[in-house]
């Protein structure tokens, strides 16, 4: 019999073969491309929101814990709110939720623009609209995901998961640097109306793409994908991965002008440190497009990820540390692609929605804990000591995984063999 963990996902239909070719084709679709477009650019702009509040802290405080109560505030709605907004994607228009979700999170970033150039802008007005932010990403990001499986034909849903994984980390990888940039040059509110104004962009690309009819549930309960995950543990396995790369990256997103401070530079090499991380995972996107791959290069891409970070922690330059930052970017993507990738292809177009929020809680939900215990112990030893204790769990859920594929080998060679 096999396991839950080897067990291959529900059969597909055929497809062109995957890679970078592949990509490229469904990037030119119709209706995909506006909306790539969008995210990508609403994502880079969010990277400015992110680096401007992070300097804003860190300028005003020195604290790196409260870098990390900033992040908490950030990704706490999703893991409040998710059974909520899992429902809403299954339940209410997709495209609609995200118009009016994007239209919102426009105005919030607005208004802390013209508080900052007004000076009227303090840590506390910052950390509580970053809670506002966090809200609007509660409800849209597991619309974001599921609505991808309308938009192109579903021999190219494999690549479409893949590329819409790949936004946030073109983003990772130009918008910190652009925004390192743009507040060097014009300031930190310059930087939170620039976000306001990528959101207005997605918006656009929504606008301008027609889905194909969403197949809506009239009770959509989050609690029937809690009893979709006991009928299937591979899900949770996958649902495992997320959050194990999720920590792992979690010191480039939280305390990135702690770490260029501790590599002796200005706090906005913030910028060029994620952004060198992103563009390992660029790389990772373009290559593992389409890619089913296996339990055993989820090992390999988890221990990639979590050595690298190590690597980067105890670098003795930042020059040598972006090398790491780069590998580490590649072990991070090509982790949370695959699962991610098989959790969409695992589950039925009518429960999508509920289980990209479990997804949420796992990639963006629990991140405030890693966010708090990242500040916390960099608060407390250092921020390059932190760096490596957030990269254990993707080295243990490497072993873990391992270990299990291991054990099933040994018994399915121990098991006798029936005579004919």
């Amino acid at each position: 019999m096999t396991s839950a963990l080897e067990r291959p996902p529900p059969p597909e239909p055929s497809r062109p073969a995957p890679g970078p070719r592949t990509a490229l084709h469904v990037l030119r679709q119709r209706h995909f491309a506006p909306y790539f477009a969008g995210n990508a650019l609403s994502a880079s702009g969010t990277w400015f929101q992110n680096l401007a509040a992070a300097l804003f802290v860190y300028r005003h405080t020195h604290s790196p814990f409260l870098l990390g109560v900033l992040n908490f505030a950030q990704f706490v709605p999703v893991l409040l709110l998710a059974p909520w907004a899992g429902s809403a994607a299954d339940r209410y228009d997709r495209r609609r939720l995200l118009l009016v979700s994007q239209s919102v999170a426009t105005l919030l970033s607005a208004t802390l623009g013209i508080l900052a150039l007004a000076g009227a802008a303090s840590v506390q007005v910052v950390i509580v609209f970053a809670l506002g932010l966090g809200v609007v990403s509660a409800f849209s990001a597991p619309a974001q995901q599921a609505l991808v499986s309308s938009l192109v034909a579903p021999d190219h849903l494999q690549s479409a998961i893949a590329l819409n994984s790949m936004t946030f980390n073109i983003a990772r990888a130009a918008g910190p640097t652009a925004a390192a940039g743009a507040i060097a040059a014009f300031g930190i509110p310059v930087a939170f109306l620039i976000n306001s104004g990528s959101y207005l962009l997605f918006v656009g690309g929504l606008v301008l793409i027609r889905p194909r009819a969403q197949r809506r549930t009239r009770e959509a309960r989050l609690r029937e994908s809690l009893a979709l995950l006991r009928r299937e543990p591979r899900l949770v396995f996958l649902l495992l991965v997320v959050l194990a790369a999720g920590f792992g990256s979690d010191p480039v997103n939280t305390e990135s002008p702690a770490l260029a401070h501790a590599f002796g530079h200005h706090d906005t090499f913030a910028g060029l440190i994620v952004g060198a991380f992103g563009a390992g995972a660029v790389t990772a996107a373009f290559l593992v497009a389409g890619r089913a791959g296996s339990p055993k290069l989820t090992v390999a891409t988890l221990t990639l990820l979590g050595g690298a970070m190590i690597g980067f922690a105890v670098a003795p330059s930042l020059a040598v540390g972006f090398a790491f930052l780069f590998a580490a970017g590649f072990g991070y993507l090509a982790s949370n692609t695959r699962a991610t990738t098989q959790l969409q292809l695992g589950v039925d177009e009518t429960q999508r929605g509920r289980i990209m929020a479990l997804w949420s809680i796992a990639f963006l939900g629990l991140r405030p804990l890693a966010s708090l215990a990242d500040g916390a112990i960099a608060g407390a030893i250092g921020v390059r000591p932190a760096a490596v204790a957030l990269a254990a769990p993707a080295l243990a859920t490497a072993a873990v995984i391992w270990l299990r594929l291991r054990s099933l080998a040994g018994a399915s060679s121990d098991r006798p063999t029936r005579p004919r």
